[in-house]
């Protein structure tokens, strides 16, 4: 149980980082519309990012930690855990991009950290 935990939790920062990683590519590359005309150029610039590449990576192999830890514990159990990605999320872009915090975000980021510790609680 312990190892499948550690699992979830490399899965977990791996996904934040690659989140915060791929809004810095899209941060860099502006708005983008899709379209199907315009999805070959948009594929390129995709591809040719490094934020980009790196954040999809880095997701990519986080989801290789949460495939190992569904393979030791119930989905029941893991899946609430993804709701941490959610708190350090909203931290992370309050810090790194200076995205607002309204009382109504923090109280339902305080709510989902309380559900992933009850959850916890109840392995």
């Amino acid at each position: 149980m312990r190892g499948a935990l550690g699992y979830l939790l490399v899965s977990i920062v791996c996904a934040v980082i690659g989140q915060l990683l791929l809004k810095q590519g899209m941060r860099e590359m502006g708005p983008v519309t899709l379209s199907l005309s315009g999805l070959p150029d948009l594929i390129l610039r995709l591809a040719t990012s490094p934020w980009v590449v790196v954040g999809m990576s880095l997701y990519l192999g986080g989801s290789l930690f949460w495939l190992t830890a569904l393979s030791r514990i119930d989905l029941s159990l893991a899946y609430p855990f993804a709701g941490l990605n959610y708190v350090l999320i909203v931290i992370a872009s309050y810090l790194l991009f200076g995205e607002s915090l309204s009382p109504l975000r923090v109280i339902g980021v305080l709510l989902i950290a309380l559900g992933v510790s009850l959850v916890a609680r109840s392995a």
